[in-house]
């Protein structure tokens, strides 16, 4: 029996949290799934006051102070209850098939989708690039940030489609030679896309430059150019070989690139007018920090598009 993914959405209310949920129905995710949508309230957030009305309620109740605070969180986390349940009805009307559960949480927003993700263990969360909430300051825009850096599984930064086009679905992978990038590609095989998907693999590579000394030594020079032309033949051929796993059920073109792929990942989706980029992660452990400058987040930060980040757990 093939087990049902699981994928954990973070939903708080906003504008960019509501493209994330509509961004799913282009992501070739499968007719049936275990989803769960939760909806945090950041509890280092000072309270307001108590107005005069909740005093003047208090005392006719005979509540405490203690009792009071009880009451209000209660009552926020009944406004989180609330939101997440607006977000999986969305959700539902794209997915009706779906097994569709929600939960609200108090607490820094990115370490509770973090500990629900270890408890849970989905095979992928979704989450907004930024946003606000509209029952608190829930800045999606670093939550974002550190779930696709510290997660243990993939994750999906879903951006809105403001272009409305009539062509087809383009989809770009970034390749690299390393087992990351090519779970990113077997992924995207996997999923159930629409007809006329088109799909772009990117092979970034870095050249040679002489020294401003070498530049006048022909040596060097005829070395440093034939240096670069083999970088380029091997990226060309790397990307080509990977394209061969998608011919059978995409439009496939593979292209190599000079430069940071950083910069170039973004700038080739956004000269193509693709809906989602995917890359591999570094398979970096939450412990090992310096994946904060990652390539993959990076891309995740900078893109105009989705972007997902795949990692393998298989």
């Amino acid at each position: 029996m093939i087990r049902r993914p699981k994928i954990l959405i973070a939903y708080d209310g906003s504008e960019c949290a509501n493209a994330a949920l509509d961004d799913l129905r282009r992501a070739g995710l499968p007719a049936n799934a275990d989803a769960l949508v939760i909806s945090v309230i950041e509890s280092w957030l000072p309270p307001p006051p108590p107005s005069g009305y909740e005093i003047l309620e208090a005392v006719e109740e005979n509540l405490s102070s203690h009792n009071l605070a009880a009451k209000r969180e209660s009552e926020i986390l009944s406004q989180a209850r609330e939101l997440a349940t607006k977000g999986a009805r969305r959700i539902h009307s794209a997915f009706p098939d779906w097994k569709l559960r929600t939960e609200a949480y108090y607490g820094s927003p990115a370490s509770e989708l973090l500990a629900k993700a270890d408890e849970w263990k989905p095979n992928l969360i979704v989450v907004g690039s930024h946003g606000r909430s509209a029952i608190g300051r829930f800045v999606l825009g670093s939550v974002s940030h550190k779930i696709v850096t510290e997660a243990r599984c993939s994750v999906r930064i879903a951006r809105g489609h403001p272009r409305r086009r009539a062509s087809a679905l383009r989809l770009i992978v970034g390749v690299d030679g390393s087992a990351c990038a090519e779970a990113a590609v077997r992924e995207v095989a996997k999923r159930k896309w629409p007809v006329n998907v088109e799909v772009r693999l990117v092979a970034v590579y870095d050249t040679v430059d002489p020294t401003l000394l070498g530049a006048f030594v022909p040596a060097v020079v005829e070395w440093t150019v034939d240096e670069n032309k083999k970088a380029f033949e091997r990226a060309s051929q790397m990307a080509s070989a990977l394209a061969k796993l998608l011919t059978k059920k995409f439009s496939t073109s593979s292209v190599a690139r000079q430069g940071n792929p950083k910069r170039v990942l973004v700038e080739e989706a956004e000269n193509w007018k693709a809906d989602c980029i995917f890359v591999g992660a570094s398979g970096l452990s939450r412990v090992d920090r310096f994946l904060l400058g990652s390539v993959s987040a990076a891309v995740a930060a900078r893109s105009h598009c989705s972007v997902e980040v795949v990692r393998d757990t298989e």
